[in-house]
């Protein structure tokens, strides 16, 4: 079983449904609503666990009830918490909005007085890759300099805004579109993702919905289509498809294998509601990459 260590932001995601998102300010009603954990690392160390490999998450939390929620719930999805933190004062949480075509908004609280030093990765033990997140740049760049350290892939899934510090000990740079746009706001996704492999090296890719994943490294550039589905949620597709990415090159799969896998493991995610809970086991995904197409 191959172990993951995953390094960023987990939070409490308060979750509404609605036909449409709101504008001024006046009472809505929502259609259905859940309680759910959220947050890029967190999201990614539960689907790392529920497909089958060992999830090590190193995180920040408050004293709190939310930060209690949290733990609870991550350690009941199987997620190793040894090198977190819980010393802060207040912990991260969301209100988000998801309307009738699957898309979110987003309101996010950072949390107050959450530990700034990544120091219990000191502690790390033996692993097969290392993920990271964005959120927390200390947290990253200290994740992708023991990743380079240990000789393991380390994959940082770049959200905007973001810290540069950490790209350069990064083996994988995995943008959002969001992401990508944030450093290269003047340039298509293809061509944004070749300029970043010529500035920071490595292998990097941008993930693009509906549509599918470009990649690019030294020498070579490709595309791998998305799988096509019924939308119902995306809250959190992005970050099971990190989760699933970073699983299948720990296992020792080359990068469009583990494109393909992610692909197949973020599409179901978004046929199922209530964020990271639509998460898929591992037979779940390798049934449906028998039998399902990609859109193009």
């Amino acid at each position: 079983m191959s172990q993951v260590l995953v390094v960023g932001v987990a939070v409490m995601d308060f979750v509404f449904y609605v036909d449409a998102f709101p504008s001024g300010g006046m009472k809505h009603r929502a259609l259905d609503a859940a309680v759910v954990g959220g947050g890029c690392a967190a999201n990614a160390a539960v689907a790392l666990a529920r497909l089958g490999g060992t999830a090590l998450l190193s995180t920040r939390l408050g004293g709190d009830r939310i930060g209690q929620m949290i733990r609870e719930d991550l350690e009941k999805e199987g997620v190793d918490l040894a090198l977190s933190d819980m010393s802060g004062m207040k912990s991260s949480y969301s209100s988000i909005l998801i309307d009738r075509a699957g898309e979110r908004q987003i309101m996010n609280y950072r949390g107050d007085r959450l530990i700034q030093t990544p120091r219990h990765l000191a502690d790390a033990p033996e692993v097969d890759a290392v993920l990271a997140d964005t959120r927390w740049s200390e947290g990253a760049l200290a994740a992708m300099e023991l990743a380079r350290a240990r000789g393991v892939p380390g994959i940082l899934d770049v959200e905007a805004p973001a810290e540069i510090d950490a790209f350069g000990p990064a083996s994988h740079l995995a943008f959002s579109e969001q992401g990508l746009a944030h450093f290269y706001p003047d340039l298509a996704p293809e061509v944004a993702i070749e300029r970043v492999v010529q500035d920071h090296g490595g292998w990097v890719c941008v993930t693009m919905g509906a549509e599918g994943v470009a990649w690019c490294s030294a020498g070579d550039a490709g595309f791998v289509p998305a799988y096509s589905v019924d939308v119902v949620d995306t809250l959190g597709a992005g970050d099971v498809w990190h989760g699933a990415f970073a699983l299948r090159l720990a296992e020792g799969a080359d990068e469009i294998a583990a494109i393909r896998f992610a692909n197949a493991v973020a599409a179901l995610k978004c046929t199922r509601q209530g964020g990271r809970a639509g998460s898929p086991i591992r037979e779940e995904v390798e049934t449906f990459m028998k039998e399902a197409v990609t859109c193009n």
